[in-house]
Order: C-alpha cells, then sequence, then structure tokens
C-alpha cells in the first residue's frame, strides 16, 4: 500500500514578518518529503511574485495560491486592526472553500493545517473539517506566554477586562525574561485606541482557539529563552529558522531585494559597517528621519540603510540637505536588502533595528551586536532581551522634551557599541548557542523531526 504524503495547507498572517517564517519553514517541510500548499492574500500574492527574480525554485516545491482579504487595493493594509476584522470575516469562509476545492480535485488530500498563531479562526476551520492542526508562532516565547498569561494580568489588576492599563508597574513573568513596561504590552503600543481592543480581543480568543492546535511551534530556541519555554512547556521550540542555514535561498519578500549592496559590501572593510533596517512597519515623520541621518553622517562609519519608498508614511523622505553627496564615499542607501546575508557579511559590524523578532534572530544567529530602535508591539520585549538579558546591544534614549533620539545619542551609542567588545564576544557566544539548537541532535531540531514524524504518521 502507497502511503501518501502529507499535504500541509500553510496559512500565514498577512504581513512580512509572518510570511517569511512560515515559508521558511515549509521549505523546510519539503525537503523533508511533505507537499504544501501555500495561502497568501491576493493583495501579498501578487508582491510576492512581483518581487522575486525567479520565483521557480519556490514554484517547483511549494503550490502558491491566494485567496482575498476583504479590502479593496488601496486600503491601509498597516492599519492592523482593520485588517484583523477584515481578514477574520472574509478569509474564514474562503479558506474553507479552497480546502473542499483541493480535496475535490486533487488524490493528496489536505492532511493537516499548519496557520499562524493570530489566525485562530484557521484552527476552527480545521477542526470542523476533521483535519490535524497545527501553529506557527513567529514571535518570540516571552511574547507568547505574555499572551497567556492576559487573564493573570487582569486578576493582578494591572489591566482590565478590556485590556486597559490601570497600574503602571514594570512586568517580569520569570526572572531571566525581559522586562516590559505596561504602556510596551503588545496590543498596547499598536495604533489608536480602537485599534488596541482590537488586538487585544483578538490575542484573548487566540488564546482559547490555540487549544485547538496538536503542535504550537516556536520560531525560537530553548537556549535562547530558557525560561520562558519552561513557563509554557507546551510551546515547542524549531528555531532559529533561517534559511540561509538551512536551505541557503530565503523567499516571501514582498519587495524587491537590491544585490548591490552584497557588491559594495565586499568593497568595505571587515567589521567596519554600520547595517540599519527597520522592516516593514515603522515609518518616520521628517524630523526623526533627518537626526537619524545626521547622526549616521557624524559617526563617520561606512554604513548601508535600507529605506522603504513608504517609510516617510507616504511623505516625501527628503534627506538632509547634502546628506547623500557627503557620505557618499561612505555610505549606500536601498529600498530593500537580502537582510540574511547582510548580516552575514564580514564587513557589518552592528545592526540598528527596529528589534522585529525575524531582524533579532537573524542579528543572533550571525553573532551581530545591536542598536535597538523598537517602534510596536513585540519589538520592546525583544530589545530587552537584546540589552537586558543577552547583552549583546544597547538601546537609544529619547530626548525629554522632543522624545525625539537626537544624532548625538545615535553617535554616542554607535561608538559604545563599537567600542567595546564584550558586546561583539557576546554576541559571538549567543551566536553558538543558537546555531547548535538548530543543529543535528540540538533541541530545535529534535523538535522539528518529531513533527515532522507526527504529519506522516
Amino acid at each position: 500500500m502507497v502511503i501518501p504524503l502529507p499535504h500541509i495547507l500553510a496559512i500565514p498572517f498577512p504581513a512580512q514578518g509572518h510570511v517569511i517564517p512560515m515559508m521558511e519553514l515549509c521549505q523546510c517541510l519539503v525537503s523533508q518529503g511533505c507537499k504544501v500548499t501555500f495561502v497568501n492574500t491576493d493583495y501579498n500574492h501578487k508582491r510576492i511574485i512581483n518581487a522575486m527574480s525567479s520565483p521557480a525554485h519556490i514554484e517547483d516545491q511549494i503550490h502558491m495560491v491566494s485567496i482575498p482579504d476583504g479590502m479593496d487595493p488601496w486600503e491601509d493594509r498597516n492599519d492592523i486592526g482593520k485588517l484583523l476584522e477584515t481578514i477574520k470575516r472574509v478569509m474564514r469562509a474562503e479558506l474553507e472553500e479552497l480546502i473542499k476545492n483541493i480535496n475535490d480535485s486533487e488524490d493528496d488530500n489536505i492532511t493537516c493545517v499548519l496557520a499562524d498563531e493570530t489566525l485562530g479562526w484557521a484552527l476552527e476551520v480545521a477542526e470542523k473539517m476533521n483535519i490535524k492542526r497545527a501553529v506557527l508562532w513567529t514571535s518570540a516565547a516571552a511574547v507568547l506566554t505574555l499572551s497567556f498569561s492576559i487573564p493573570k494580568l487582569i486578576d493582578d489588576g494591572i489591566i482590565n477586562t478590556k485590556g486597559v492599563l490601570l497600574k503602571n508597574q514594570m512586568i517580569q513573568q520569570a526572572p531571566m525574561m525581559p522586562f516590559t513596561k505596561p504602556e510596551n504590552l503588545v496590543w498596547a503600543s499598536i495604533g489608536d485606541a480602537t485599534t488596541q481592543r482590537i488586538v487585544f480581543e483578538t490575542m484573548s480568543r487566540n488564546n482559547q482557539t490555540v487549544k485547538l492546535a496538536d503542535w504550537i511551534l516556536c520560531n525560537s530556541a530553548i537556549d535562547l529563552e530558557p525560561a520562558a519555554f519552561a513557563l509554557a512547556p507546551e510551546i515547542q521550540p524549531i528555531g532559529p529558522m533561517l534559511a540561509t542555514t538551512r536551505l541557503g535561498i530565503s523567499s516571501g519578500s514582498f519587495w524587491a531585494e537590491d544585490l548591490s549592496c552584497l557588491e559594495w559590501l565586499d568593497q568595505q572593510p571587515q567589521n567596519s559597517v554600520i547595517y540599519i533596517a527597520f522592516g516593514s512597519f515603522t515609518v518616520f515623520d521628517k524630523t526623526q528621519f533627518h537626526e537619524l541621518a545626521l547622526g549616521l553622517e557624524i559617526s563617520n562609519k561606512p554604513f548601508l540603510w535600507v529605506v522603504r519608498e513608504d517609510i516617510g508614511n507616504g511623505l516625501n523622505h527628503a534627506y538632509p540637505d547634502g546628506f547623500l553627496d557627503r557620505t557618499e564615499s561612505r555610505g549606500k542607501v536601498v529600498n530593500w536588502a537580502p537582510q540574511q546575508k547582510v548580516l552575514g557579511h564580514p564587513s557589518i559590524a552592528c545592526f540598528l533595528s527596529h528589534c522585529g523578532w525575524n531582524s533579532t534572530l537573524e542579528g543572533v544567529s550571525n553573532g551581530v551586536p545591536f542598536l535597538c530602535w523598537p517602534y510596536f508591539a513585540d519589538q520592546f520585549v525583544n530589545e530587552s532581551y537584546i540589552c537586558d538579558v543577552w547583552n549583546v546591544g544597547e538601546r537609544f534614549e529619547r530626548d525629554e522634551e522632543s522624545g525625539i533620539i537626537k544624532q548625538g545619542e545615535i553617535k554616542k551609542k554607535v561608538e559604545q557599541v563599537l567600542g567595546d567588545d564584550k558586546f561583539k564576544n557576546n554576541a559571538l557566544s549567543l551566536k553558538e548557542l543558537a546555531m547548535n539548537n538548530a543543529m543535528q541532535g540540538g533541541q530545535s531540531h529534535i523538535v522539528f523531526n518529531n513533527f515532522i514524524d507526527w504529519l506522516k504518521a
């Protein structure tokens, strides 16, 4: 009797930081003999295909399909609250219909739904259709345990039942875990009051729907977050899950990568370049953008700066007068970079980052020290890991009057991180810890193999 291949339907949350790790996990699944159907929104599917220089390497392995997200093409998909509500209302029915069509038209029925943890409704669809269920959590385990602790935060009087802050008290879930200011809780640091309510309600609801999953996989490593994994042993580490270390090709980017920056890095001295990148959501006003540019200029170091076209929140991100001319000999600006390859380049000295979890893992996995500039959501927890727990970077202090990170502060912290060997030494030690987890015999490697066995059972 021929045993059919496991056929996994993977559905990420429709944001850049969620799509890439889900794609990397699916590439790993394919390498172990699984069949994968990868579901993006129509909007993101087009962006990914357009951004790929050669999509064949993915299309040969992974069947990429799409369903509507319920939003018009011109609507703002960075409006997290609206996106969460719309996709739940529209995509649930679309996903169920898609699975029915696949099962009616193909020999290999869907055997497992692998959903982003934030898409609890996808697990409900899978349960209704009697399909195996697993979730991928794409942030730090500490952020998921913080979500699980919402009832305790309510009992302790730190928040009310709507997620509104009641107490101004630092939160630490266990020793050796990050500290979190109440105003930096994930839902409390996103958008306006309406968005914060929607995010809180979604997280609270997902605390229940995640119980439908047979596996809770997390793109982290037990040696990076031992206390968090001890706090919630149901969360299973499978990271750092980087395509460059496992399969060599990273996929799923929404923007075309400017590969010329790799050639530029080849011309720079070893361990000399500041790499600056703020992910897919961060936006700047003109004043802060100028201070950052001038801070890089007066630091007098080579720099590679990723400046998205929409980093000015739709406004023209004009550089300070003469900045590009004055820094032309030692600076390079690109719209989007092949970040994993950049961070693995020997010329990189430190990473000025928004501290998204993917960026954090990519920096850690390459032994690169950090300069931390978090923007929203989980990024403040990651900053605390970097600065307080792992000691591989520094945070910036904002000017008390203006709330701006001034150019002098940027220069000062660049000099601190590059001038003290402890940051680089700690980063290299952390790299070894993290990567050992993903290698043969490491805990993440064992968990991944057990997951494969379960899929094939």
